[in-house]
């Protein structure tokens, strides 16, 4: 399938809707009532289909309706053969929104269907929703865990994403299942290679333990995927924490604290995946406890943050750009560039979703306002940053923050005299201890007038910035061909 412009975002009415739809349906779900639920949630996904939220919460009712029997109505195979058609058609002719809206009728009759869900994946990859795609993969797993094609596919989208430890193990699946599958092979072998993260205890900046081979790197991994654990001494201590909250859960289910307890738990034990099952399964008896919802969230962000970091590094051990360079090193380096900003962006649309969800609840706390609009501000949504920023500004607390990036937004949108009244007010309020913030204000503003013909003044700020840092950002240089500029206009 050929890949597709993202689609524009739903436009705020859009988003008051899917939002009181969801909200209704968390209610009707709580009573039993799935047939209601999963029509509002339907709604919710046809709103804002990139909403990951709503596709989740869409396929826990759908499960729970069927009672995760692992096939959905006993009629589903019949039920189902017109909105595969019209599957089959929408992926012809590119039609990717309908994809995914038409897999989700399948799903509402079979929620473990591995067509429609290799279909849908497919389709979201194409519309630029990496996550989504692999959260709709991970989905499928959970019953074709073994199946060669879908963890080839899967596999390539955890590469794609960065995501290199979760890769190598199901290219080792892919090759014990396929033994003379040339892709799995080589894969599994280039990919092992350059990867020495032992899963859930890289952190950035630490020193990795050697791996004894690549064959044994994978080996772990892939016990880890199948769900072995070996005992050990953390696991009797994780065990020993977590045995009375489980009972506390078990006693009292509507009790949101022992939920996160128990997630906090195993997080310090860095088993992230049994933390984030905690507090799925904790949002429904919870009735979709806010502070639950917010740390399944931050925790879904975590991989993201240790691969983006992983990556870095590995850009980082690469020789630098001025030594001799093999073509097989300048590809790797592409390469690597590309995975950082997808997962730059993907972490971006997280946190987007993360921060406007904190200033919907809190909307009197002006730093999830600065946040959000920061990352509105990096999503390209210009016009509901600059709004979210200046009602930011009120608050003194967040005054120089909102004006830096205020500034910032408008230079976005070209409107240069908006921008240099913003930038110049973030000096007045910028800490003293918060030198790298304004030595990059004091460059926005020299660089901007000297853009905007005002060359005096970008020379009188532009020394400014040389008196704090002669070398920032080549500013030396600047004011030399500004002043020869100058100079030639007089």
């Amino acid at each position: 399938m050929q890949e597709a412009a993202r689609p524009p975002e739903p436009n705020a009415e859009h988003r008051r809707i899917a939002a009181e739809r969801f909200e209704r349906a968390n209610q009707v779900i709580a009573t039993g009532n799935y047939d209601y639920g999963i029509q509002l949630l339907l709604t919710c996904t046809k709103l804002d289909p990139g909403n990951l939220t709503f596709r989740q919460a869409l396929r826990r009712t759908q499960k729970a309706k069927f009672k995760n029997n692992m096939r959905g109505s006993r009629f589903a195979v019949i039920s189902t053969s017109t909105h595969k058609a019209r599957i089959k058609a929408a992926k012809r002719t590119h039609d990717f929104l309908k994809v995914l809206e038409q897999g989700e009728e399948v799903l509402t009759r079979n929620p473990w269907d591995l067509g429609a869900q290799m279909d849908m994946a497919e389709a979201a990859d194409a519309l630029g929703w990496l996550d989504m795609a692999v959260w709709i993969l991970e989905q499928a797993r959970q019953r074709d865990g073994q199946d060669a094609d879908l963890n080839r596919a899967l596999a390539r989208l955890y590469e794609k994403r960065g995501n290199f430890s979760q890769a190598i193990a199901l290219w080792e699946i892919v090759r014990r299942a396929v033994p003379d599958d040339v892709e799995a092979q080589h894969k599994g072998m280039d990919l092992a290679a350059s990867e020495t993260i032992t899963r859930g205890q890289y952190e950035r900046g630490a020193k990795l333990r050697p791996a004894t081979s690549a064959e044994e790197e994978t080996e772990d991994i892939v016990r880890d995927v199948d769900g072995g654990t070996e005992v050990t001494p953390l696991n009797d201590r994780v065990a020993r924490e977590a045995a009375p909250l489980l009972a506390k859960i078990t006693a009292n289910p509507t009790d949101p604290l022992s939920y996160l307890q128990l997630a906090a738990v195993y997080v310090r034990a860095g088993r992230y995946d049994e933390a984030r099952d905690v507090l799925t399964n904790g949002l429904g008896p919870t009735g979709q406890h806010f502070q639950i919802r917010i740390e399944l969230m931050e925790l879904e962000l975590e991989p993201f943050r240790r691969n983006l970091a992983i990556t870095e590094d590995k850009i980082n051990d690469l020789p630098p750009a001025g030594e001799f360079r093999t073509p097989e090193i300048n590809g790797q380096e592409q390469e690597l560039r590309k995975i950082r900003l997808r997962l730059l962006k993907e972490i971006n649309a997280r946190e987007l979703d993360l921060y406007r969800l904190k200033a919907d609840r809190y909307p009197n706390d002006m730093n999830h306002r600065v946040e959000l609009g920061l990352r509105l501000l990096r999503a390209g949504q210009t016009d509901e940053a600059i709004s979210e920023l200046q009602v930011a500004r009120k608050d003194p607390r967040c005054l120089w923050r909102a004006l830096v990036y205020l500034g910032f937004a408008f230079k976005s949108r070209n409107n240069w005299r908006l921008a240099q009244r913003n930038f110049q007010e973030s000096l007045e309020h910028i800490p003293s201890n918060e030198e790298a913030q304004r030595k990059e204000v004091l460059f926005q503003l020299a660089h901007g007038l000297a853009d905007a013909g005002e060359l005096a003044q970008a020379i009188d700020m532009g020394h400014e910035l040389a008196n704090i840092d002669f070398n920032y950002r080549e500013i030396g240089q600047l004011l030399d061909e500004w002043q020869q500029r100058l100079d030639e206009s007089r």
